[in-house]
């Protein structure tokens, strides 16, 4: 199958992808998941070719981490000059003068006119972990609260913060002690609460929890995903988000954003944070801030920032020179090249592509988005909601074979997400939408 930029020469996967994944089978444990069987060959903007000379579009992003694709030019051409400057010297043995730049770029263009300082890990997880630390060691508190279908990390802490038991925490425990779960609003499940009605609930909820369960005194800090990655792109109002964050004002609480997956663009705005007019104490980034580099960053009020003593944070992979020199170059590029407005062209373009899609089958339950960070909600019954994870396998599998690179999310499994490039050009976003339209069409009635 040919369309545009799409090419499927083979089946998928191919003879090459099936050689690599019998050897796979015998050499890599089942643990890590995969979401398209076969292999890379090449990756260019928002296509990737696999090693049987098929061609796919892109939408899953590596999981949101490619906003502006596989192999920017101006990312890979500030990555060779790196090389062969050096390596890796490590931070904490003499340092380098990328890190410093990322550190004044992050504390400029993050939320907030206060004055900041930014620290750099390798991972997402990390930078959860070291927020939490550097959040306990400032307050002198130990709890953190998160919540309901969050999904902060596979370490043990940002394990234990996350809200999904299945894949993600099934029979690793014990977890971390003194770690709590609030609701998040859904406003597609709120039982025929409107938008205020559910908000104003859940806040005043959250006034007895203290009551109930632990005292605010001994919370160091709430930690939120401005909107809820996988857990199903669910968005909160903000009304919710300012309400949580007067919350924390009140009892002295600091409140950290979680935006490893919906920073630097993604939903229209380089921290969806911005969305509510809410500026955190602490942001946590990742994912897209390297262009697939291994990067990861903590950002938060200069006080906050400086509580912990020389040594008590870090690592020694942290900010590498590569990851904080492809960031730059990343950041230059969705400024420069207009890449919020995009995201919300792409984000508006879904939208009036499958808005209706509710009104066509009664498998579909609710269209969302938030920029370009796309969402379709599947259920077995409009009037029950019961959540149709079958029917978005299914959906996959086609897309899949079709040359359409797609994912799940959800707490239920039942979400279809788009995280596609935001240099993704209306002719490649309308020949993936076209291929979900006629994959959704098949398998719903």
């Amino acid at each position: 199958m040919m369309m545009g930029s799409i090419k499927i020469r083979t089946e998928i996967p191919g003879p090459r992808a099936k050689e690599l994944l019998a050897k796979k089978e015998q050499n890599v444990p089942k643990g890590p998941f995969n979401t398209i069987q076969t292999f890379a060959d090449k990756g260019n903007g928002v296509l990737l070719t696999d090693i049987d000379g098929n061609t796919f579009l892109d939408f899953a992003g590596a999981i949101g981490t490619l906003n502006v694709g596989h192999c920017p030019p101006r990312v890979v051409e500030a990555l060779h000059a790196q090389i062969d400057q050096y390596l890796h010297p490590c931070f904490h043995v003499m340092m380098y003068e990328p890190y410093i730049k990322l550190a004044e770029k992050l504390n400029s263009i993050t939320p907030g006119n206060h004055s900041k300082k930014t620290f750099f890990l390798s991972t997402g997880a990390e930078a959860v972990e070291n927020a939490v630390k550097i959040a306990r060691k400032y307050t002198g508190r130990k709890g953190i609260i998160s919540f309901e279908r969050g999904f902060h990390g596979r370490t043990y802490m940002s394990m234990s913060l996350t809200s999904k038991v299945k894949p993600y925490k099934y029979e690793f425990g014990p977890f971390a002690p003194e770690t709590y779960k609030w609701p998040y609003p859904y406003y597609y499940r709120s039982e025929g609460l409107k938008e205020k009605e559910h908000d104003l609930a859940l806040l005043k909820r959250f006034e007895t929890f203290f009551l109930s369960e632990v005292p605010p005194e001994e919370i160091a800090a709430v930690i939120m995903e401005p909107v809820q990655g996988e857990g199903g792109f669910v968005m909160p109002s903000s009304r919710f988000v300012k309400g949580v964050k007067q919350l924390c004002e009140k009892h002295g609480i600091l409140f950290i954003a979680d935006e490893v997956q919906t920073g630097f663009g993604r939903t229209g705005k380089m921290f969806a944070m911005e969305h509510y007019d809410v500026v955190p104490d602490l942001i946590t980034m990742s994912k897209s801030i390297g262009a697939g580099l291994p990067i990861s960053a903590v950002t938060g009020r200069a006080d906050i920032m400086d509580s912990p003593n020389i040594g008590e944070i870090g690592g020694t992979y942290g900010g590498s020179p590569l990851g904080c020199t492809a960031a730059l170059e990343v950041i230059r590029t969705i400024e420069e090249e207009g890449l919020l407005g995009r995201a919300n062209e792409i984000g508006s373009l879904f939208t009036e592509k499958f808005s209706d899609l509710p009104l066509k089958y009664k498998q579909v339950g609710e269209v969302r988005s938030l920029g370009a960070m796309c969402a379709i909600e599947f259920v077995k019954d409009q009037d029950t909601k019961e959540p149709n994870k079958e029917i978005v396998q299914e959906i996959l599998s086609k897309a899949h074979k079709r040359g359409l690179i797609i994912m799940s999310a959800g707490l239920y499994g039942n979400i279809i997400r788009l995280l596609s490039p935001l240099i993704t050009t209306d002719e490649q976003l309308n020949e993936g939408l076209t291929v979900l339209e006629e994959v959704i069409g098949e398998c719903c009635t």
